[in-house]
């Protein structure tokens, strides 16, 4: 009896530390993504409900055109590694109902500094990540 205890015991932790173990492989599969909708800027804000990132870098929101291709960068917030919820960015000019914004996905790598934005349009410093050549990035309009 106690053998089969001891047996039924050490197939329970084996399978726990199996899941475990695809936990942990899982989070280091994860792919960068942003989730967010049109939404009020009347607060000076710009929040995407979720943001998964796959290394420490920046959430940054970039003006864009019809042409969909990224602008002006008019606010930014950090991202740690993982899973971001309501992640705000501070507007740092002003932006109209109606205008759209490109909320994407940066690097903290290439820069001078750690933990300060170093990015401007075009810079390797602090720049966009990309997932199988494509921007990481969700557009979203002004209300």
């Amino acid at each position: 009896m106690i053998n089969k205890l001891m047996a039924s015991a050490f197939v329970s932790v084996s399978l726990l530390a199996g899941a475990g173990f695809a936990q942990a492989a899982d989070h280091g599969d994860m792919h960068p993504a942003v989730w967010a909708d049109d939404q009020s800027v009347s607060g000076g804000t710009v929040t995407a409900e979720k943001v998964m990132a796959n290394e420490n870098g920046w959430l940054v929101v970039h003006r864009t055109g019809e042409d969909m291709k990224p602008g002006p960068v008019v606010g930014y917030a950090p991202l740690k590694e993982g899973e971001n919820m309501d992640v705000a960015a501070i507007l740092t000019e002003d932006v109209m109902p109606g205008d759209h914004l490109m909320l994407m996905v940066h690097s903290e790598a290439g820069g001078m500094k750690t933990g300060a934005f170093e990015y401007t349009l075009g810079a390797k410093e602090d720049g966009p990540i990309k997932m199988d050549g494509n921007l990481v990035m969700k557009v979203i309009t002004a209300e």
